[in-house]
C-alpha cells in the first residue's frame, strides 16, 4: 500500500518532501525543499504499485528524458530523476499557481482575450517542443499550470512522442490520451502528428470561449467516436460575443483531417497572438454562466482497443486569410488611370511628328 502522505520523508538525501500539492492515478506531486541549492521544487512521486512494473518505469523515465531537454518559459522545468529506494521520482521546477482545468471549472467561461492570452503561451511552450522534435501527445488543461502573475507553463509530457519515431503507417494496440481532448488520429490509432497537439489546443480553446467541451459524454469511446465523425457546434451559436473570425481558426483547427489544421503550435500561436492585438475582435458584453452548459467530469486517460470508425468526409473551412475583405489600393489605380490618359494624350502629336516627317 502506498504511503503517499509521508511528510517531511527526504528523497535521494537530498529533498524534503513537505506536502501533497497534487495526485494522479499513476504518481503524487510534492511540495520540496532541495537541501542542496536551498530552493522549492515539485517532485513527482511514482505510486509503489507503477514502481515495480516494467513498463510504467520506463513510461517515467521517459516523461524525464523528454522534459529535460526542453528550457522554455512556458514549459515546467525538469531537474533531475531519481530512485529511492524502490520509488521513482521527478524532480521538477515549482510553479505556483492553479491547473487551467480548475480555473475553467471555476471560471466557467472566459472574455476572448483571456483566453488568445493564455492558449497562445500554450501554444508557443508546445511549438518550442515541435521545433524540438517532440510530439505532447497528451495536451489539455489539466496539464498546464497557470500562476498568479497568468503565466502558463505546460507539464507532463509522459507519452510525448518524438517525432523520428513516428511511423506515417504505424497502429498500436492501445491508444494513451485523454477522450475529452485526443484529436481524431490518435482515437483511430494513427500515427500522432505536431497537428494532434494543434487539435487539443484548439477545444481548449473551444472550452474556454464557450463555456463546453465541444463534444461530451460519460463513454470514452463515444467522445473518440464524435472527435472523428461529428461535426462541433459552431462556437457563436454558444457565445455570440466571439467574431466571425476567430469562429474560424477554431473550426479549422478542429478539423477531422491533419492537414486541415494548423502544421504547428507555433503557427496557431502566431494566428492567435495576431488575433487578440486587434481589438474590434474583442468581445463587447460579457457572457453568464448561466447561458452555458455543465461540462462533464473528466473521463480516463487511458483507452484501449478503439472502435474502427470510417472517417466521415472533410468538411472545408475557409482561412482567415480568406475571410478578410479585399481591399483596393486606390493610390495605384489613380497612378495607372492617369498613365493611360498621359500616354493617350500623346497618341496625337507622335501622329503629327510622324507625318511631318513622312511627308515630302
Amino acid at each position: 500500500m502506498d504511503n503517499d502522505q509521508s511528510a517531511k520523508r527526504i528523497l535521494g538525501n537530498r529533498y524534503r518532501l513537505q506536502q501533497i500539492i497534487g495526485t494522479g492515478g499513476m504518481a503524487v506531486v510534492y511540495l520540496a525543499w532541495d537541501s542542496m541549492l536551498e530552493r522549492e521544487v515539485a517532485i513527482k512521486l511514482l505510486r509503489q504499485r507503477f514502481s515495480r512494473d516494467p513498463k510504467f518505469r520506463e513510461q517515467f523515465h521517459q516523461e524525464a528524458k523528454a522534459a529535460a531537454n526542453l528550457n522554455h518559459p512556458n514549459i515546467v522545468n525538469v531537474y533531475d530523476f531519481g530512485l529511492d529506494p524502490n520509488r521513482l521520482f521527478i524532480v521538477m521546477e515549482y510553479v505556483p499557481g492553479t491547473d487551467l482545468k480548475t480555473i475553467i471549472n471555476q471560471k466557467r467561461i472566459f472574455s476572448v482575450p483571456e483566453a488568445l492570452q493564455l492558449v497562445s503561451q500554450a501554444c508557443f511552450g508546445i511549438g518550442y517542443a515541435h521545433r524540438a522534435g517532440l510530439i505532447h501527445c497528451d495536451v489539455k488543461p489539466h496539464n498546464m499550470l497557470v500562476t498568479p502573475d497568468n503565466r502558463l507553463k505546460v507539464t507532463d509530457f509522459g507519452i510525448a512522442r518524438a517525432l523520428a519515431s513516428v511511423q506515417p503507417d504505424e497502429k498500436p494496440e492501445t491508444v494513451w490520451g485523454s477522450p475529452q481532448y485526443i484529436s481524431p488520429e490518435q482515437g483511430a490509432g494513427e500515427a500522432p502528428s505536431t497537428a494532434s497537439d494543434v487539435y487539443s489546443l484548439g477545444v481548449i480553446l473551444y472550452e474556454m470561449v464557450t463555456g463546453q467541451l465541444p463534444f461530451q459524454s460519460d463513454d470514452p469511446m463515444e467522445l473518440v467516436r464524435m472527435h472523428r465523425e461529428v461535426k462541433p457546434i459552431p462556437p457563436r451559436v454558444l457565445n455570440p460575443n466571439i467574431s466571425l473570425q476567430l469562429e474560424t481558426i477554431i473550426l479549422k483547427v478542429l478539423s477531422k483531417s491533419p492537414t486541415g489544421r494548423y502544421r504547428t503550435a507555433d503557427q496557431l500561436g502566431r494566428v492567435l497572438l495576431s488575433l487578440n492585438r486587434d481589438t474590434s475582435l474583442t468581445p463587447t458584453q460579457t457572457v453568464t454562466p448561466q447561458q452555458t452548459k455543465t461540462v462533464t467530469k473528466p473521463a480516463e486517460s487511458l483507452i484501449e482497443k478503439p472502435v474502427r470508425i470510417s472517417p466521415p468526409e472533410l468538411d472545408q473551412y475557409p482561412t482567415t486569410a480568406e475571410l478578410s475583405d479585399l481591399s483596393i489600393d486606390w493610390i495605384s489605380l489613380g497612378l495607372g488611370i492617369l498613365a493611360t490618359i498621359a500616354v493617350g494624350g500623346l497618341f496625337p502629336f507622335w501622329i503629327y511628328v510622324f507625318f511631318k516627317l513622312t511627308s515630302p
